[in-house]
């Protein structure tokens, strides 16, 4: 049963919610997002690279998130110099969150619980890959404070990775792709800035925000009844 029996059929009720219920709009919003980033492609560049980073990290990996990386990968085109601004905002806003919540684990451990502070050290190694999803269990854990810090820090890099002139031809990989990138000082200070206020601003909202647990005080121990 546990093995077989009850995978088989959780696969075939969530594959037919997806196919049946969940799909079209999914697929909707997708579209629409996209047709959305489409309509602001030939406006300013580093307003595209801040709503890019915002999108990037909301939901890290979600539709929304998801729309903005097919966003640059369909219009990925070598010679196209827009369309390589566009991959290298991407990809370098969506290295943020992970990036960010392994910064704040390591500087603040005591905010974090012991599975955290391991999921924040596996995130180092995530964030460099470009896999935004390291910064999920964080985010499910506490979304009201780290799903905003994170998509402060990911506007950030976006829109300095526009403003300097930083191009990107391959669709991921992270910093294993240095060599597809131009100008490459640039990149790594867009994310390390990003990295830093994202780390910065959420590690500020738990610790001022945070509620410490108190233990109810012992009662006064009163006179011991006498034995016989």
């Amino acid at each position: 049963m546990p093995v077989v029996i009850i995978p088989l059929l959780a696969s075939l009720i969530v594959g037919g919610l997806m196919f049946l219920v969940l799909g079209r709009p999914l697929a909707a919003i997708t579209t629409g997002l996209t047709d959305w980033l489409n309509g602001l492609s030939g406006g300013s560049a580093v307003a595209l690279g801040v709503i890019l980073g915002l999108m990037m990290c909301f939901d890290l990996g979600g539709p929304v998130n998801k729309a903005a990386y097919a966003f640059a990968v369909a219009g990925l085109d070598v010679s196209n110099h827009a369309s390589l601004q566009i991959m290298a905002a991407v990809m370098a806003a969506g290295m943020v969150p992970p990036l960010a919540m392994a910064l704040s684990s390591l500087v603040r451990p005591r905010l974090y619980s012991p599975a955290e502070r391991e999921n924040g050290k596996a995130a180092w190694l995530l964030g460099a890959s470009f896999i935004s999803e390291g910064a999920i269990p964080f985010a499910a854990a506490d979304p009201f404070r780290v799903i905003p810090s994170m998509m402060l820090g990911g506007a950030v890099t976006g829109g300095i990775i526009m403003a300097t002139d930083v191009t990107l031809s391959a669709p991921h990989g992270g910093i294993f792709v240095v060599f597809a990138m131009d100008r490459v000082l640039w990149f790594f200070v867009a994310l390390m800035v990003g990295t830093v206020v994202a780390a910065l601003s959420v590690t500020l909202a738990k610790e001022f925000t945070r509620t410490e647990s108190r233990s109810p005080a012992a009662p006064e121990a009163g006179p011991r009844p006498a034995t016989v």
